[in-house]
């Protein structure tokens, strides 16, 4: 165990949070979704309440290195001000004198918002300098950035060296309830895998067939599968290069994998394509595959309905068009009336559930993509370990 910012003493201290606040803005550069903002908001006021300093970082975007006008931390520090119902002081960079300068006039309950760390190439490249710099900021580091504890940076890394370093309530949480369903789930334990590729997901796809009692997959990924069983998939996408290894799934999965019996095929992929509902052995070579059927979700939902403990990564078909969006829409829907425990695991199925105003019914809904996905291969985040213990 971790320890985290509740085993900590830290009245009138500088806090150092690294946050993720990488959100989605439009042209205008404003913020589209603030689910990551508001995902922080426990651990920033649980510090407020206790007459912290609190000093937050986060990047946005990918500047490369170099300060890039579009992605600073302004609009976000307005947002995070409204939401807390006080002043988020900003400044232009993240480290140096001003900085410096700006964290001594602090007092207690104030907060300020470093500017975007990724301007600096030494962020990425985890450089000890920069990070004795960020350091040099705070008391007490903690980290709440689940979206990054994949990546061994500066901010998520680095700083553990020169401070005392614990978990924040959003990293503890998803540390918890992905690491319980992965290592002592409430059975039936299923787990259903979507997406394009199998290529990103081999490795999720064998940790989680050592746990499952049942894998089901649908997406762009089961193309891959079906063409491994011998099957016609026409013009769907595929990984050719993966066949062999779906293949060796399926023959170490044996009963556990249920891919789909009926597909949804179209002849364009376009909002205007001709649709069919085809069995998996009747594909004609020139259409291709966008969903799974409804003999396919009924099997799917009685599974689902069967279940305990569910992890969904990865929407059903390309539900971006919505006439290839049913399957996608039947599994959020049977996981929000489901008794389970029900995970979504980062990514595209994130946002098909928020889309679809399913949110607020799941269990927990992870705020890391990349990250979600290394947890749920069983590989060990840099950005946790690197934390103290208890």
């Amino acid at each position: 165990m971790k320890k985290t910012v509740a085993d900590v003493d830290v009245s009138h201290k500088r806090v150092l949070i690294r946050v993720d606040f990488n959100v989605p803005l439009d042209e205008a550069g404003r913020i589209t979704d603030d689910t990551r903002i508001r995902a922080a908001l426990p651990t920033i006021k649980y510090l407020l309440e206790r007459g912290a300093k609190v000093i937050l970082m986060s990047h946005l975007g990918r500047p490369k290195g170099k300060v890039d006008e579009k992605l600073r931390l302004t609009p976000i520090a307005a947002r995070l001000s409204e939401l807390l119902g006080r002043p988020v002081e900003t400044v232009r960079d993240c480290v140096g004198k001003e900085v410096a300068d700006k964290v001594r006039q602090m007092k207690p309950g104030d907060v300020l918002l470093l500017e975007n760390l990724r301007f600096h190439p030494e962020e990425e490249k985890n450089d000890e300098d920069f990070a004795r710099q960020l350091a040099s900021l705070g008391d007490i580091f903690v980290n709440d950035a689940f979206g990054t504890a994949h990546r061994a940076h500066a901010s998520t890394v680095g700083v553990t060296k020169f401070l005392p370093a614990v978990a924040g309530f959003l990293l503890e949480k998803e540390i918890k309830i992905m690491g319980d369903a992965l290592e002592n789930p409430r059975r039936p334990f299923v787990a259903i895998i979507g997406g394009a590729k199998v290529s990103t997901k081999i490795a999720v796809l064998e940790n989680l067939l050592g746990k499952v009692d049942h894998l089901l997959i649908g997406g762009g990924m089961a193309c891959t599968f079906l063409k491994a069983q011998g099957r016609e998939i026409g013009k769907s996408l595929v990984e050719d290069d993966k066949i062999e290894v779906a293949r060796q799934l399926l023959a170490h999965g044996g009963t556990k994998i249920i891919l789909p019996v009926d597909v949804v095929i179209a002849d364009s992929l376009n909002a205007e394509a001709q649709t069919k509902i085809i069995a998996v052995d009747n594909v004609p070579s020139d259409w291709l595959i966008v969903d799974i059927g409804p003999r396919t979700i009924d099997w799917f939902q009685k599974e689902l309905t069967a279940a305990s403990t569910i992890i969904w990564n990865g929407p059903m078909g390309i539900f971006e068009i919505e006439k290839f969006a049913a399957g996608t829409k039947a599994i959020a829907e049977v996981l929000a009336g489901a008794q389970a425990t029900t995970i979504i695991g980062g990514g595209d199925s994130v946002a098909a559930v928020e889309q679809m105003g399913y949110a607020d019914r799941m269990t927990h809904i992870s705020t890391g993509g990349g990250a979600s996905l290394e947890f749920l291969e069983g590989k060990v985040l840099p950005g946790v370990a690197a934390l103290n213990d208890k």
